[in-house]
């Protein structure tokens, strides 16, 4: 069994930019009016621009390959990311950026670190056990000052569906390359949400459709998402899941002093830096 004693040093900058990169783009999918049409043409440009480096990366290291285990994986947890963007992309048309993107992603950690401690085997040092506590304590304490109405019970979902394709993606990066699970990973998400979109005839799903935003959105999310399968790859699953929440912090700022949201802002301060608190010991663990 896996003791955790600390955060690889590279891993918390990359980290920490993914999760600037994450706020800002569910920023922009919150703003457009139809997000899972957005998420859409996101996912599938960004598997058509990620194609080149990841092409090159992948004759460069002698052209490695990817278990079966792996592929299964990548086309499990693509098909979870289709439900987690249906769920999202729901809540968002139901509720506030800043009510529904804290009870999303603060969810999933909790249930991430379960995962990682009880079915993984990880365990945690006990400064490593203190951030933890203090960041998931953080992130619950920022969003409880919201009613969420009608977004609650998607917000939740999503939630769940976070925890669940992370865990599968904790365990796909160990069978191969994380930047050959990622990629495949996206590209099969790609073809999910082009799919479902297409049979639901949603409005908007083109790829011709605003391709300046949709290829930042794109661009957003996959580099997003590669700096945390790689994270993943090198550090465990019940810290990595935390941590990458503390997009939580910039999405409760743009709430209380961008968009005026000023009920319970004290509350929301008090966990964000319960959250900077707990990056804080599990970077020292």
């Amino acid at each position: 069994m896996a003791t955790l004693r600390f955060v690889p040093l590279a891993v918390l900058p990359l980290v920490l930019l993914a999760a600037v990169f994450h706020a800002a783009w569910n920023a922009l999918l919150k703003a457009s009016e139809n997000p899972l049409a957005l998420a859409t043409r996101a996912v599938t440009w960004g598997t058509v621009v990620s194609f080149p480096p990841v092409a090159i990366a992948w004759v460069v290291s002698g052209r490695p390959g990817l278990s079966l285990a792996g592929w299964l994986l990548a086309l499990a947890s693509a098909f979870l990311e289709l439900l987690y963007f249906i769920t999202l992309s729901t809540a968002y048309q139901r509720g506030e950026l800043s009510v529904v993107y804290p009870i999303a992603r603060g969810t999933a950690p909790l249930l991430a670190v379960l995962v990682g401690l009880l079915l993984l085997g990880e365990r945690l040092h006990a400064t490593a056990a203190l951030g933890v506590i203090a960041l998931v304590a953080g992130i619950w304490v920022v969003r409880r000052p919201s009613a969420a109405g009608s977004a609650l019970w998607p917000a939740l979902l999503t939630g769940l569906l976070i925890a669940a394709y992370t865990s599968l993606d904790r365990i796909g990066v160990r069978l191969g390359p994380p930047w050959i699970y990622g990629w495949l990973l996206w590209f099969f998400g790609a073809i999910f949400l082009v799919a479902f979109t297409s049979l639901r005839r949603v409005p908007g799903s083109r790829l011709t459709d605003e391709p300046r935003l949709s290829v930042t959105v794109g661009v957003l999310m996959t580099a997003a998402y590669f700096m945390i399968l790689f994270a993943l790859s090198v550090a465990p699953l019940a810290i990595i899941a935390p941590l990458r929440e503390s997009a939580i912090v910039l999405v409760t700022a743009w709430g209380i002093w961008r968009l005026g949201e000023r009920r319970g802002a004290w509350l929301r301060v008090a966990g964000a830096l319960a959250i900077v608190a707990g990056i804080a010991l599990l970077t020292i663990s």
